[in-house]
């Protein structure tokens, strides 16, 4: 490619989006290169925020906060990207029905107005101690509306055809509903980075530097020790971590499995999350950050979703197989999630947990699965309902 070819690729550019910059009601016919580049714009926003996030946790375990850290730098590149797709299906009405248009600029919204909160918390408050902090939720809850917008209008406007295209739609939703996983799990990474950040200062190697032991301890009103590590790095009670990570977290695996509808779905999301998570560990203690435990027990989780699908097969979409799906897979996957932490942290190493949780975690994930079965169905969001919906009409013959 030579250099005056990189000089005219802008003005190509802009000739070609600008004819798209007509304001439109969303659900508007859409041109498929313009839908192909609208969604791998999502794509790669949510790839620099999650990797911005990861790097961002890791980054607040070893020193004080820092706004124009390198982790911030990086999700504030994906956060641009993001705003720039949402007022472009807002003002155009490509690429999205109403409703997942007002997800995603709901999303983006409330996601913009938590940034200025959290930073006037850290302000007035100092290093915010914990991942759960209502700032944070916001910050949470923002993206998760986002990305749902986006997973909606990929649902109803990806293109369907061969194999490949199909293929192309699978795996773009399931990449979808692995970036809400992450972000929904994200808050409990603070158990999971928590738990080594105490171990290393038992070996008395400790992750933190000492200005943000220092600080720590200062907000704590006690000294350096022990007790304030703990108080530090697991500051929410341990009932939390499984029944987050066994209830909220499966549920994503389950509405997944419901939409997609393809065999070992929630197992295939659960081991791209986890295996993320491995590769990015050894590349933050690299750069000498603290590492985390990884979440391996997801993949049980995932599997025995996938097992509970395959063994009410034979039932079909029968009101009993609704009923006793969700009663056999929790009580699947509440084993997986228990046995696989506990092998977990005889091997490895895993947050602390309540080990007689386990009946109310199950109840509740068999509760929530069996209202993802009835809202799934009502609102017409299994992967045969697609074609009922009025979405994102793709076109290959569309024109601004």
């Amino acid at each position: 490619m030579t250099i005056g070819t990189l000089r005219q690729a802008p003005h190509r550019i802009l000739d070609w989006a600008l004819p798209y910059w007509t304001r439109g009601e969303a659900g508007r016919e859409t041109p498929a290169d313009l839908f192909r580049v609208l969604y791998l714009g999502w794509l790669a926003a949510f790839v620099l925020k999650v990797l911005g996030a990861s790097w961002d946790v890791s980054w607040h375990f070893r020193w004080l906060r820092d706004d124009l850290a390198p982790p911030h730098l990086l999700n504030t590149v994906g956060t641009v990207i993001a705003v720039g797709l949402t007022i472009v299906h807002w003002y155009t009405g490509y690429g999205v029905d109403r409703l997942a248009s007002r997800l995603i600029v709901w999303g983006t919204g409330v996601f913009l107005i938590a940034i200025p909160l959290d930073l006037i918390n850290h302000r007035v408050n100092g290093l915010d101690i914990t991942a759960w902090s209502p700032s944070h939720a916001l910050l949470f809850i923002g993206s998760g509306l986002m990305i749902a917008g986006v997973a909606r209008g990929w649902w109803l406007g990806a293109p369907r055809g061969d194999a490949r295209v199909e293929r192309r739609r699978t795996v773009v939703l399931a990449a979808l509903f692995a970036f809400f996983l992450e972000n929904l799990h994200f808050p409990a990474q603070q158990q999971e980075y928590g738990v080594l950040e105490i171990a290393s200062w038992d070996r008395g190697e400790p992750y933190a530097e000492p200005s943000l032991l220092e600080f720590a301890a200062n907000q704590l009103g006690r000294a350096v020790d022990r007790e304030m590590i703990v108080k530090f790095s697991l500051p929410v009670p341990d009932l939390l971590y499984p029944l987050w990570a066994g209830v909220a977290g499966m549920l994503v695996l389950v509405i997944a499995r419901l939409m997609i509808g393809r065999a070992w779905t929630a197992t295939a999301i659960a081991a791209a999350y986890v295996a993320y998570r491995a590769l990015v560990w050894p590349l933050f203690v690299g750069m000498g950050f603290p590492g985390s435990a990884i979440p391996f027990f997801f993949v049980l989780g995932g599997l025995f979703i996938d097992l509970a699908f395959l063994a009410c097969g034979p039932l079909g979409d029968s009101l009993v197989a609704r009923l006793v799906r969700p009663v056999l897979g929790a009580a699947l996957v509440t084993g997986g999630i228990y046995g696989g932490l506990a092998l977990q942290k005889e091997l490895l190493a895993a947050p602390p947990y309540p080990t007689d949780s386990w009946a109310m975690a199950g109840g509740l994930l068999a509760a929530a699965w069996i209202g993802a079965e009835i809202l799934t169905r009502m609102y017409r969001l299994r992967d045969g309902d697609r074609d009922q919906e009025t979405g994102a009409r793709v076109s290959a013959t569309a024109t601004p």
